[in-house]
């Protein structure tokens, strides 16, 4: 095997000489110099510029460090105003709970109260109903006695009139047949003729109680007569006068009287005073048959005691004539009336009232 240099490659004949290779080398070294001088200025530059960045970047952080300092201390401030803020609002909250809780407590009260108001109103109500309707049946029980044991017409149509108007306040259209029913006995009665029973009960009274005043028959004394003084003359002695005063006393003693009733009878005090009280008697059954209605006895006791008042007492006295007078008055009183029934107004409230307890209960 043989040893051949590695390079055995031709030279090229037009190739230069190795001499002018090394002349061209210091040329390159300059070029290269430049490249290397400008890219440390680019370096330089770079490097400068990334200086100028971070110093403005770092400002810029250092602002934005500041701001968001800043930010979170305005934030931070806000906070602690929010919490306080929060705070005064739970406690408000927490008040205002406490209020509500009160006022819903209150509430509670008051609609407690309000429901007890309400059952104590219609309690009342139902009790003031109740005594109206009471008090609307004793009128017309009022009204029923008077009119049927008294005869007392006006008396039974005032009380009728009272019971109606307490109806009408009432102010019920259940009411209304009642009150109709009422207002018809109220006509009912208005048309029939009216008599003062009340006054002439009064009047009998007053004649009852002037019968102890009046004079007896056989009680009454002719007026003395006036006696003549005779004129005494000279010549009269003194046993002549003293003879004519005691003709005129004995005078006195003996008296003649016509009397226009011949058998006009004599009483003992005893049947003077049962007379009194039978004439009494006469005019208080007059009264009682005023009261009842009955024309008959009224009348028949009317007559009786004018009769005897003209038998036994003395007619020509100023009282007797007087009660004469009056009685006839009396007796020409009609009373006989027939009175109407008014007990269906009275049955139709009884049974209105059952209806309500009823329901009540």
């Amino acid at each position: 095997m043989n040893d051949t240099p590695q390079d055995q490659t031709p030279r090229d004949p037009e190739a230069p000489e190795p001499a002018a290779a090394g002349a061209a080398a210091p040329r390159a070294s300059n070029g290269s110099r430049a490249y290397v001088f400008l890219a440390i200025l680019i370096a330089l530059a770079a490097l400068a510029l990334s200086a100028w960045q971070w110093t403005d970047s770092r400002k810029q952080m250092e602002a934005l460090r500041q701001e968001l300092a800043k930010k979170l201390s305005e934030v931070d401030t806000q906070g602690k105003e929010s919490q306080l803020v929060t705070k005064q609002v739970r406690e408000a909250a927490n008040e205002a709970q406490v209020k509500i809780g009160v006022l819903e407590n209150k509430l509670a009260e008051s609609q407690n109260q309000q429901i007890a108001l309400e059952s104590l109103y219609q309690e009342l109500s139902r009790n003031r109903d109740e005594w109206a309707l009471a008090e609307v049946e004793q009128l017309l029980q009022l009204a029923g006695q008077q009119l049927q044991l008294a005869g007392n017409v006006k008396a039974a149509l005032i009380a009728l009139q009272n019971a109606d108007v307490r109806l009408q306040r009432m102010g019920r259209p259940q009411l209304a047949p009642l009150r109709k029913a009422i207002n018809h006995d109220i006509e009912r009665l208005k048309a029939l003729p009216y008599v003062d029973t009340v006054g002439l009960s009064v009047r009998l009274d007053n004649l009852i109680a002037a019968v102890d005043t009046l004079p007896l028959a056989m009680d009454a004394r002719p007026l003395p007569e006036p006696v003549a003084i005779a004129a005494r003359g000279p010549e009269d002695s003194v046993w002549k006068r003293f003879g004519r005063e005691a003709w005129d006393q004995l005078k006195q003693l003996v008296r003649i009287q016509n009397m226009d009733k011949p058998d006009l009878p004599l009483l003992a005090p005893s049947q003077s005073f049962f007379l009194r009280e039978n004439l009494k008697l006469r005019l208080i059954g007059a009264r009682l048959s005023l009261l009842a209605r009955d024309q008959k006895s009224y009348k028949a006791d009317i007559e009786a005691a004018r009769d005897w008042l003209g038998k036994y007492y003395d007619a020509n006295d100023k009282s007797v004539a007087t009660m004469i007078a009056a009685l006839q008055t009396l007796k020409d009183n009609e009373i006989d009336t027939e009175t109407p029934d008014i007990s269906a107004a009275l049955e139709a409230l009884r049974s209105y009232r059952a209806a309500i307890r009823e329901r009540g209960h």
